[in-house]
């Protein structure tokens, strides 16, 4: 487990900033301790600083995992969320869209969100802006990309996609042999 270089912080950062903007800042310094990202096996992990003290006991090879996994880095060094972020990225997230309730299950399932399962949008969302996927009961299902903006969205007709899937909480059960 080490500290990310600062090509590799860059590049997590730009990818969180798509979702949280410049609460990122938040996610370190918390008022329940300084938290820190570090990097095991191309997967970013996010702990607190007291866990990573005890974790140093343990020895690399057979350390598997420590606090929570944010994502990982493609072999092309390119940054991928994980689903296993949402609980973090869901209370600082700047673009937000609701689904209606018959379009939940059809996200959960890995599809696109169109129009005509769009609820809400929040105001002023760019196209290709990231975004937090909810419920209309304001419980998070996932993250995904803006497919057309705000003021796009009211216009289009209802079989066009609105935001472009790219992660939820039905990868639990889905990938979990791949997920860790």
């Amino acid at each position: 487990m080490r500290p990310l270089t600062e090509e590799e912080t860059k590049t997590m950062f730009e990818k969180l900033s798509k979702y949280i903007g410049e609460n990122i800042k938040l996610l370190v310094d918390r008022p329940d301790g300084t938290y820190c990202f570090r990097l095991q096996n191309d997967r970013v992990y996010y702990m607190s600083e007291k866990i990573l003290k005890l974790a140093t006991n343990i020895s690399r090879d057979k350390l598997v995992s420590v606090g929570t996994c944010f994502g990982k880095f493609t072999k092309t060094n390119k940054f991928r969320l994980h689903i296993t972020a949402l609980d973090f990225l869901a209370p600082y997230a700047k673009f937000k869209v609701w689904v209606k309730p018959g379009a939940e299950q059809s996200f959960l399932y890995g599809n696109h969100v169109l129009k005509s399962g769009l609820g809400r949008i929040t105001e002023n969302t760019q196209q290709y802006q990231g975004v937090v996927v909810y419920s209309m009961a304001d419980v998070p299902l996932g993250f995904g990309v803006a497919a057309k903006n705000t003021q796009e969205c009211r216009r289009v007709d209802p079989m066009s996609i609105v935001v472009f899937h790219q992660a939820d909480v039905g990868e639990f059960i889905r990938n979990e042999d791949t997920l860790t």
